[in-house]
């Protein structure tokens, strides 16, 4: 749901879920990657090992090995060679790491081998005094009188630490959550009175909570989804051999998964399926970049689709029709202008040899069918929702997620072997820290909105900047850059609904550009993150083979939407186009 640019560095096996499965060679429960699922581990690439696994008690461990050897035993010198030469592969594979070793919880060994008791203590030192010359620089005089240029100052900071947090090695999320808690005790100083700053508070926070609980909602049910492989459904019919039509078959099957889904679950399950139909090669990488584009286009022209459109849609900046049928052909559009061109190439002239067998997968969870049927049918319910009680959108979001966990405990009653496919272990997999991250930079807006920065930098803009079409493609390119979450929040607290009603073509520019426009840098959006992890696929490569392809797609969009909405090609209200009407 959207691009998370710099700012939501997220790492493409982030959901990545664990199949456990008995192991010959121990008895114990080793892993296995399934070939499509959704993210929640990272590989350590010094020694194989995988991040997130708790190692067992020694106690626990003996016990299993001894029961192991036993069931050894009973092998057959056949079945024993073979268990044999299993270890010896998966040693092979994992060096000098144990199956179950962990990354969080390191070795004594390799703990021993980093600690540094002094550095440690500088860190945090350094640490404390940074947040005790902090909060004495708040609360001296100068925060007061000088509200507006603090928070600024504190914004530019924090938001650079978000930026950077790779080189800083401080994650996002917290520094999202200290920066937003931090501008709102100035705010409260810099306030005719503490109680108002309380009450703009309560309105931002009652605001931003709408959209988190919309997205825990739309992530929950997701995963459970996925827990249950219903997205086979789809991505099983996938059989063409093609280079050319499977390029566009894979572009416009993205596009409309994506218009359900977040941008980053599908690039996952459609990259995940790329390596089952195409060998690594320069080939695979332009499908995967087409994915990437695809996922971007087609998560702008529905509410649901992007989380920036969903922030305007609960907003009230943009409704559910007028905004489909007003972005449906510009997504289309900036999706079909980069396939035309990159048919074109060598890469996909050449990319259809040599292709494999489609590689055998996981089996899909017993009752997969029913609950893709029932998960993807509560997403596309929403808007309906919204449209028959007129309640928020992220009631109608609690609702199917209500409606799944029910089902999901019936359908698998008395089945403890299938704990993983209920909802609160999806809940326990979900990205949960990057809903945080939604929190801390919202919050953060929020106050700058109530300080009044955001009123004065669009009267700023108005006054240099007059062109609305040029300053929401400006926001496009931006956002390839920097987060387009903030982008979208500040522009939302910048201009309100009497400056731009709802529908206007200033706030679907805004929703169409802010969810395309990452796609022209690799790092522009959570998708193109993902597709970096997953098929090692750099910077410059994208930048060489694919941006351009991706900044002509934007600019034919923009221009297909200017020209649909000034020339009037299309109905320009609900009441000319037959048997629709509403929100």
């Amino acid at each position: 749901m959207g691009s998370f640019p710099m700012g939501t560095h997220l790492s493409p096996f982030h959901h990545l879920r664990d199949r456990a499965l008995h192991s010959p060679i121990h008895g114990l429960r080793t892993l296995e990657f399934p070939l499509y699922s959704s993210p929640s581990f990272f590989f350590n690439s010094s020694c194989g090992r995988i991040r997130g696994l708790k190692l067992l008690p020694n106690h626990v461990l003996a016990r299993a090995e001894d029961k192991a050897r036993g069931s050894y035993s009973r092998q057959t010198p056949r079945a024993q060679q073979s268990s044999e030469k299993q270890f010896q592969d998966l040693s092979s594979e994992s060096g000098t790491c144990d199956p179950l070793c962990s990354v969080d919880e390191t070795s004594s060994q390799d703990f021993e081998e980093s600690y540094q008791p002094k550095t440690d203590f500088l860190k945090a030192l350094a640490i404390f005094a940074a947040a005790t010359t902090g909060a004495v620089a708040i609360n001296h005089s100068w925060v007061a009188a000088n509200q507006d240029l603090a928070m600024a100052l504190l914004f530019g900071i924090g938001y650079a630490g978000i930026i950077f947090e790779e080189s800083l090695a401080f994650n996002k999320s917290g520094v999202g959550l200290l920066m937003a808690v931090s501008l709102w005790v100035i705010r409260s100083l810099g306030a005719p009175s503490t109680d108002i700053a309380v009450s703009e508070l309560t309105h931002a926070s009652a605001e931003v909570s709408e959209i988190v609980f919309f997205l825990l909602g739309a992530m929950t049910i997701v995963e459970i989804v996925d827990a249950h492989q219903g997205f086979k459904l789809v991505t099983d019919n996938i059989t063409t051999r093609n280079p050319r039509l499977l390029l566009w078959v894979i572009g416009f099957v993205t596009f409309f998964l994506s218009s359900i889904l977040d941008n980053l679950t599908t690039t996952i399950v459609m990259v995940s399926l790329l390596r089952k139909l195409v060998p690594a090669s320069e080939y695979r990488k332009i499908l995967g970049a087409i994915v990437v584009i695809a996922a971007n286009a087609g998560g702008a022209w529905t509410p649901i689709g992007d989380v920036t459109t969903t922030m305007l849609w609960i907003h009230g900046q943009i409704s559910t029709l007028p905004t489909m049928k007003g972005l449906f052909v510009p997504s289309a559009i900036s999706l079909t202008v980069p396939l035309a061109l990159m048919s074109l190439t060598s890469e996909v002239k050449e990319g259809g040899q040599n292709f494999p067998n489609i590689l055998a997968s996981e089996q899909m969870a017993p009752r997969g069918q029913l609950v893709f049927a029932v998960g993807v049918g509560a997403l596309i319910f929403v808007p309906v929702f919204k449209a028959l009680t007129g309640l928020p959108p992220y009631m109608g979001m609690l609702l199917g997620l209500g409606v799944l966990w029910i089902l999901t405990d019936a359908i698998h009653y008395g089945e403890s072997e299938r704990q993983k496919l209920k909802v609160p272990q999806a809940l326990s997999r979900i990205d949960t820290q990057g809903a945080l991250f939604f929190l801390g930079i919202l919050l953060s807006v929020s106050s700058l909105e109530a300080a009044g920065i955001l009123g004065e930098i669009a009267n700023y803009l108005d006054t240099h900047i007059p062109n609305t079409e040029l300053i929401a493609s400006a926001i496009g390119v931006v956002s390839a850059i920097i987060d387009n979450v903030p982008l979208v929040a500040a522009t939302m607290g910048m201009y309100d609904l009497s400056t731009f009603p709802q529908d206007s073509e200033f706030w679907q520019l805004i929703a169409f550009c802010a969810g395309t426009g990452g796609s022209m840098l690799v790092i522009g959006s959570a998708s193109g993150v993902a597709l970096m992890g997953m098929e090692k696929v750099d910077f410059f490569w994208y930048l060489r083979k694919v941006s351009g392809f991706a900044l002509a797609g934007y600019a034919a969009g923009i221009t297909a939407y200017l020209a649909i909405n000034n020339l009037h090609i299309l109905p320009t209200t609900l009441a000319e186009v037959p048997l629709l009407s509403g929100s």
